[in-house]
């Protein structure tokens, strides 16, 4: 198993990468989380900090120190690995949940209660917002509006999933520095959250060099090419997964519905699928070829894009990354909370 980085290095932001504009969502300080490209690389180490201090916290069974603090996940989606680590998250910490899934239905939304009436009202009632919204804008639209932090849990169906990317970010960090990456990004593109936030995170690191692998009809999208050309960041995009699997650090394996690859590959004469799959698939016979030192990561859930004859393979990460993701999301609430403490100090 790669033995951890204890001393992860990487260099000062490059003052030539900008935020991709001047939203007053992004910058050093953090009121809320909605996109990756607000995180710079001084918040991210700050966020790692105090994600590692998060482990020894779990380990001793939690801490009582936001046990007045509420949060509510509103999601209007379904999610069970995203919202219960967000609800374990601030539990750990000793705050409180009030929780809602399938807030579009079972809310006066229903009816035609516009979003941002909602998180007027849900604001008053707590210190924390976790919303998942059905619209790409959604988490946007809620933190303009919302008298608190507001974290964006995924957005649309092609949007952005920040925190997951951070989890993710999180672990190659804990192995390894993050600078001179190259990384495989895997999978259904055009409409990949996880994707999509993870590339604009590591585009904020030096040298780094990202792979797009999918069929062509799903490939990533131009916006993000866009965004890595603008910031001189290297990239290809290609369509088997053996042109690349061997030389690179990291495989960022996302979900696969084969029912869309189907589609475009097509079956046999015999009825059985061809092998179209199968270029972006992971399997014991992939690993082989892999780098003896490199990372297999997948944000879950799987389909048949990632076989279970991975899992005892030590390069595996996913059920760590998961794990990391309590961490990550217990300090990234402390951040936001610590924040709107000093704020309502300050004030009062």
């Amino acid at each position: 198993m790669p033995e951890p980085c204890p001393v992860p290095t990487t260099t000062p932001p490059n003052p030539a990468r900008p935020p991709a504009s001047g939203s007053a969502l992004r910058g050093a300080t953090l009121k809320h989380v909605v996109e990756s490209q607000q995180f710079t690389v001084p918040l991210l180490m700050e966020l790692f900090d105090r994600s590692r201090g998060m482990e020894h916290v779990v380990a001793r069974g939690g801490t009582l120190d936001y046990q007045n603090r509420i949060m509510t996940t509103l999601f209007y989606t379904p999610s069970t690995r995203t919202r219960l680590s967000f609800e374990a998250a601030m539990h750990r910490l000793g705050g409180r949940v009030l929780s809602t899934e399938h807030a579009g239905a079972f809310s006066s939304e229903i009816e035609g209660e516009q979003v941002e009436d909602s998180i007027r009202i849900i604001g008053g009632h707590s210190d924390v917002i976790v919303i998942r919204h059905t619209a790409e804008d959604g988490a946007r639209r809620a933190a303009e509006v919302s008298p608190v932090p507001v974290i964006n849990a995924g957005d649309g169906n092609g949007g952005q999933h920040p925190t997951q990317a951070l989890l993710d970010l999180y672990t190659i960090y804990r192995q390894r520095p993050l600078d001179g990456l190259s990384v495989a990004i895997i999978g259904e593109l055009d409409k990949g959250r996880t994707a999509r936030s993870l590339a604009y995170l590591l585009a904020k690191f030096d040298r780094v060099k990202m792979f797009f692998v999918s069929p062509p009809q799903l490939q990533m999208k131009q916006d993000i090419l866009d965004y890595l050309d603008e910031h001189d960041v290297r990239y290809e995009l290609e369509s088997d997964i053996d042109r690349v699997i061997g030389e690179v650090d990291v495989v960022y394996q996302t979900r696969i519905r084969p029912e869309r690859v189907r589609d475009m590959a097509g079956r046999n004469n015999d009825g059985r699928e061809n092998d179209g799959l199968k270029r972006y698939a992971i399997d014991s016979k992939v690993v082989q070829r892999m780098k003896p030192d490199a990372l297999i990561l997948h944000p879950l859930p799987r389909t048949v894009e990632l076989d279970k004859s991975v899992d005892a393979d030590p390069r595996a990460m996913y059920f760590r990354q998961a794990m990391n993701g309590l961490y990550v999301r217990m300090a990234l609430l402390t951040m936001l909370l610590d924040k709107e403490q000093a704020a309502r100090s300050a004030w009062w």
